[in-house]
């Protein structure tokens, strides 16, 4: 067989001892990565991953998991950001790589408190379900043995003496079909959860676990071999946050938003100030429209919601001289006079929009950046209900909206699973009466947009976004992370060495 330059090239790495570095498709990601990678690599992976684990969570809650419309469209995912998907024989090294890596950046990114590695782990168990299941027969069992859990396979006269049990305890399996299966013999502690699901068949200490079920072990050895890493790294941290390569990196990944900015607007100028009270009700998400009833009724806002707010609108096209004036009036009503707005005020809405200070042009909050940064304490209207309010304040709110109960409810349910922006898709969808979005919520311009499209038949206010897949950074320095992290990191093509270091016990 005859291959081109670049095909040949790898086909001789392979070969050698990268094909040895990663024999298998799917790892527990035991061991750290020791090459040294540049920063725009760096970065691109861990973008890449957090995307993809981004979609695992959103497909987790609107699908079945494990049905084929589920693992359709988590294939799909998975082909497009090249992470392997399959067990692709052995021709797809970059592709282990990069997952490899990837992996282990986020590991260091999402170890830094209890919600990010709770978050990070439940992702990447999902993720590595789908893969294991995938995997035929016997890929299985190679893994199986590559990770040191190979099982005691049950002979053919043990397995006719206890047909019977086995087909009686193992839900859905008749008694052809016992005879068919392999069937391991394991030690009860292995397979707790099988005990206590009632799935497999107990006989002094040993549960006997059908083949198809093997993956409930092997996903809480990964579990347990993942949560312990998590908990490892997270001693690391101050050692990290040192490390003036990664530090601009990892602070912001955690936080991160990988979509459109939304800061360059074909409808700038086109939204009059009049509009804006029935835009919040029909076409605001919650967290805007609680800011924009807030600031109607007080006639104030403190600096969160003013920067959160003021972004927000924007973004969805007001002018500078247009928000000028709606703060302006809105402040005047209350206890600020127009001398004290044009001394304080004016000057912070001019700087968001890039005409004081460093002239750095500020892009609107993505739910992210909300949900992670700046909790508000009493008396601030900024942050995410989903994510900030009391659950029964969130219902009464919810309520006075209109939102039917059982609507409510799936939300709350939501909530308390912690997935805040799928909880405001449902609220979208509730609101708009649709059933399915056909898309991801993660900016509140994002949520504007499409529910105008919505609204309006798509023919208003259709914007143009910077779909660079830059995410969003936590502080306002509003730099691109594609752009040099630091002066110290020299070029984008420095390269990073001894990542390991941060992986290991001391």
């Amino acid at each position: 067989m005859e291959f081109s330059s670049r095909a040949r090239q790898k086909h001789l790495r392979l070969a050698g001892d990268r094909r040895e570095q990663y024999p298998h498709s799917l790892q527990f990601y035991l061991e750290p990565p020791t090459e040294s990678i540049s920063l725009v690599e760096f970065e691109n992976f861990a973008v890449d991953r957090l995307k993809l684990l981004k979609v695992v969570e959103n497909l987790g809650v609107s699908y079945v998991r494990g049905t084929d419309v589920y693992k359709s469209k988590l294939e799909g995912e998975l082909r497009k950001l090249k992470f392997p998907y399959r067990a692709l024989a052995e021709d797809d090294y970059e592709a282990r790589r990069k997952d490899h890596i990837s992996h282990f950046i986020l590991r260091l990114a999402y170890c830094q408190s209890e919600d990010l590695r709770r978050w990070f782990l439940q992702q990447e168990m999902d993720l590595f379900r789908y893969r294991f299941n995938e995997l035929t027969d016997s890929l299985m069992q190679k893994f199986l043995e590559h990770t040191n859990l190979s099982f005691e396979a049950i002979g053919e006269d043990l397995k006719n003496e206890l047909a019977n049990e086995l087909s009686v305890s193992t839900p859905g399996f008749s008694l052809p079909k016992v005879k068919e299966q392999m069937f391991y013999k394991v030690g009860l502690a292995v397979a707790v959860d099988l005990f206590r699901a009632r799935r497999v068949f107990i006989k002094d200490g040993f549960a006997y676990v059908p083949f198809k079920e093997i993956d409930v072990i092997v996903l809480n050895n990964y579990r347990t071999k993942l949560s312990k890493a998590l908990a490892l790294t997270a001693r690391s941290l101050p050692s990290i946050q040192s490390d003036e390569r990664l530090q601009p990196l990892l602070n912001h990944l955690s936080h991160s938003y990988v979509g459109p900015d939304y800061s360059v607007q074909k409808n700038t100028g086109k939204i009059s100030l009049d509009q804006i009270d029935a835009l919040s009700v029909k076409s605001f998400p919650p967290c805007m429209r609680q800011l924009h009833r807030a600031l109607r009724e007080s006639h104030h806002l403190r600096h969160g919601g003013r920067m959160q707010y003021g972004l927000f609108l924007k973004g969805i096209g007001l002018t500078l001289e247009q928000a000028l004036e709606f703060w302006k009036k809105e402040f005047i009503r209350g206890k600020v006079d127009a001398d004290k707005f044009d001394k304080g005020y004016a000057y912070s809405i001019r700087h968001n929009y890039g005409k004081e200070g460093k002239r750095t042009d500020y892009t609107p909050y993505s739910c992210m950046k909300i949900i992670m940064s700046n909790p508000p304490s009493q008396g601030d209207y900024h942050g995410c209900p989903f994510r900030h309010s009391d659950p029964e304040l969130l219902k009464q709110k919810l309520q006075s909206y209109k939102i039917p109960p059982s609507g409510i409810t799936q939300v709350l349910e939501l909530v308390k699973g912690m997935h805040y922006q799928l909880a405001c898709q449902k609220y979208f969808e509730l609101t708009h009466d649709v059933d399915d979005i056909g898309f991801s919520l993660n900016h509140p311009n994002q949520y504007f947009t499409e529910s105008q499209k919505l609204l309006t038949g798509g023919r208003e206010l259709k914007k143009e976004f910077n779909n660079s897949g830059n995410f969003q950074q936590k502080n306002n320095s509003q730099e691109s992370i594609n752009s040099t992290p630091t002066a110290s990191s020299a070029k984008a093509d420095t390269e990073l060495e001894g990542l390991e270091a941060y992986f290991t016990e001391d």
